[in-house]
């Protein structure tokens, strides 16, 4: 018979026909072989299944849309107006834009925009601050708006740090905010319609996002927003989380809301489409 060290590619001298002896029964050397076989198949396949499994934990790479490329362009100060702020509501500092958060209130870009795609960096600078972009708003909404209100209609792509849950909950006596998050929800606002993408806030208004990338105050959050034949999606640092379909209207201007606390934007790219 062939030494069993042989069968596995090793010197006759030693291996396993040195461990099992000469001396032991032809029928136990051949047990002993089979026995240490079927051990090193399971090892090999233990190594394997490890392999896998970690080449499955492994992080997917994520979307990230940085604005370049044919058909973009920079918005500066020359692409926004007013609505109802004071003169220092919206600052620019180069290509920083500042707002003081006071009066409540939106500035919107002098166009107004169909299917676009938008990228757009923002912070806030104080713990609990609440902003956002305003998609597809009228300009019926707008005219006339008084200081301290927010259009009646748009859809909100929403911007607010993590500290807000521990405000509302103790603005509001203990009640659980459970009906939003601080990581990119969208939502219809007044007049407007959204069929939100799931999963939903509990009434159901509201997109709530899959997953939870927003940065908390103080540290910068790219957006990419995209709006084609009435349907919104939003990537927060390079991931999808959040959207809806059937947007009415679907057209209109986009605006960046003011809602109390100071928070900064830069790095506004759009792009329309087709």
């Amino acid at each position: 018979m062939e030494p069993a060290g042989a069968i596995l590619g090793w010197p006759a001298s030693s291996g396993i026909d040195e461990m099992v002896g000469p001396a032991v029964p032809s029928l136990m050397r051949t047990q002993t072989i089979v026995l240490f076989l079927a051990v090193l198949a399971a090892a090999s396949g233990l190594r394997a299944q490890t392999q896998t499994a970690g080449q499955a934990a492994a992080p997917r790479p994520n979307a990230f849309i940085d604005g370049t490329g044919p058909g973009w362009r920079t918005l500066g100060p020359k692409d926004f107006a007013g609505v109802n702020g004071n003169a220092d509501t919206w600052v620019w500092d180069g290509d920083l834009l500042r707002s003081t958060g006071v009066p409540i209130g939106v500035m919107r870009t002098r166009d107004a925009f169909l299917n676009f795609e938008l990228v757009i960096e923002w912070r806030h600078l104080k713990a609990a601050g609440n902003s956002g972009v305003f998609a597809w708003v009228p300009m019926k909404a707008l005219d006339g708006l008084p200081p301290g209100e927010l259009p009646k209609y748009g859809i909100e792509v929403q911007m607010l740090d993590h500290g807000y849950r521990q405000y509302h909950e103790k603005q509001s006596g203990g009640k659980p905010g459970n009906w939003f998050t601080t990581n990119g929800d969208i939502f219809a606002v007044g007049n407007s319609k959204l069929e939100p993408f799931e999963p939903r806030s509990p009434d159901g208004s509201r997109s709530f996002p899959r997953a939870e990338r927003s940065r908390g105050v103080g540290e910068w959050n790219h957006y990419y927003v995209r709006g084609i034949n009435g349907e919104i999606r939003l990537w927060v640092n390079g991931e999808e989380v959040s959207g809806g379909r059937g947007a009415d209207p679907r057209t209109g201007f986009l605006c960046l809301e003011a809602e109390g606390s100071p928070v900064e934007f830069r790095n506004f790219r759009v792009r329309e489409l087709p």
